[in-house]
């Protein structure tokens, strides 16, 4: 046996560095969701994702769907299990009596609050033959957010979650929603981050978004396929020329938006929040506006088409937008389209951003984009439009 203690140092160093990279190999595993199996398990999860939010049903609860497969097993003689991590001393839960070759397509109630830890596990013959966790799990409340530049991430400067509770989906991913929004036009800030942000701090909850927007596009480019209008747009990009000189919608952006909603639909969304009609007011070339009645059928023809495809009467806001620059401020006719939905009970009542002008725009207050005091300023006012609202709602 050597007794040089050099030696049994250089062993002792070598044994802990070997323990620290077990360690931390075994919480890389851990992030990525997937803990050892004792089997040759092989685990794809559609849902929950790490960070996924799930509407609430109640003040208190909702219901998380688990989705996905499994394989190596023999799935018609095991049982799937699940838990919530962060609760001590929490029993393991049969989701499923058995799962159907490999398939597992089941929904579990969990409260609403913080951020939870969702554990899945197989058995079969009363032994644990692999473990799944999803990290970051969510039960509180879901928006979409449509419109144009200033729904999506056209701002000054881009914006952070500081609450650690709102994520963001852009129909195939969830992550938590600092700028750029996934899944939304442009490079720069949005309201989103600030907006969520006051929402997760008054209701106690995780908040999720899914940005839909698209920078400068007109109403009319978000009908759906072969709705036709008179006149075009400013851009032309999403619109087609017919032979009689009417024009139609080729339905790109509408055909995004909804299959945004529809992916959303498991667990439900709470509302719509819309945010356009610079594109549609005081254009350049006068042929190029939209008439405010127009502009009025047109959005009511969206809000009503989108409702009857995912078979649910969902709540929109619409906001007051019609700002460009300074000296061109307003547009009566487009607000007064988007007043007389409120009026007429189709919408709820958005945020005057009109009413946001000065050094909350952008460039020193000489751009249609908002700076970043204005970024946060928008976010407040949304927040303020829709937290009356939903305490009714939770009220009820």
């Amino acid at each position: 046996m050597n007794h040089d203690p050099m030696i049994r140092v250089k062993k002792c160093l070598n044994t802990l560095k070997g323990r620290l990279f077990s360690s931390l190999l075994a919480l890389a595993f851990h992030c990525l969701g997937v803990t050892q199996n004792l089997a040759d398990i092989q685990w794809d999860i559609q849902s929950p994702l790490d960070y996924q939010v799930f509407q609430r049903d109640s003040l208190e609860s909702g219901r998380i769907t688990i989705k996905g497969k499994i394989e190596g097993l023999d799935a018609a003689a095991s049982i799937l299990q699940f838990r919530l991590g962060d609760y001590s001393n929490k029993d393991w839960i049969d989701a499923e009596e058995t799962l159907k070759n490999g398939s597992i397509d089941c929904s579990v109630t969990v409260p609403a609050g913080e951020w939870h830890q969702v554990e899945l596990r197989i058995i079969n013959g009363g032994v644990s033959m692999g473990e799944y966790v999803i990290p970051h799990v969510g039960v509180g409340e879901l928006f979409v957010v449509a419109g144009q530049s200033n729904s999506a991430n056209h701002g000054e400067e881009r914006q952070r979650v500081l609450s650690g509770k709102v994520s963001a989906f852009d129909g195939i991913h969830w992550r938590i929603a600092d700028d750029p929004q996934p899944g939304a036009s442009g490079k720069g800030g949005s309201f989103i981050p600030v907006f969520g942000d006051a929402m997760a701090r008054h209701f106690q909850v995780p908040i999720g978004v899914v940005a839909c927007g698209i920078g400068a596009t007109s109403v009319r480019e978000w009908l759906p396929a072969g709705s036709r209008f008179p006149n075009p747009p400013t851009l032309t990009g999403r619109v087609e020329l017919q032979a009689n000189g009417e024009w139609t919608s080729k339905g790109e952006a509408y055909d995004m938006f909804l299959g945004r909603m529809r992916s959303l639909q498991a667990q439900r969304f709470r509302a719509v929040l819309w945010h356009q009609g610079e594109s549609d007011a005081n254009q350049r070339d006068p042929a190029r506006t939209l008439p405010g009645k127009l502009y009025r059928e047109y959005l009511e023809k969206l809000i009503l088409a989108s409702r009857k495809a995912i078979s649910r009467d969902v709540p929109w806001f619409v906001a007051l937008v019609s700002y460009h620059i300074p000296g061109d401020e307003s547009s009566v006719e487009i607000r007064e389209a988007q007043t007389s939905l409120w009026r007429d009970g189709i919408v709820l009542k958005g945020p005057d951003s009109d009413a946001i002008k000065g050094h909350f725009r952008e460039r020193n207050g000489q751009g249609v984009h908002f700076s970043a005091e204005g970024l946060k300023e928008h976010g407040l006012r949304w927040f303020d439009a829709v937290a009356p609202w939903l305490e009714s709602v939770l009220s009820q």
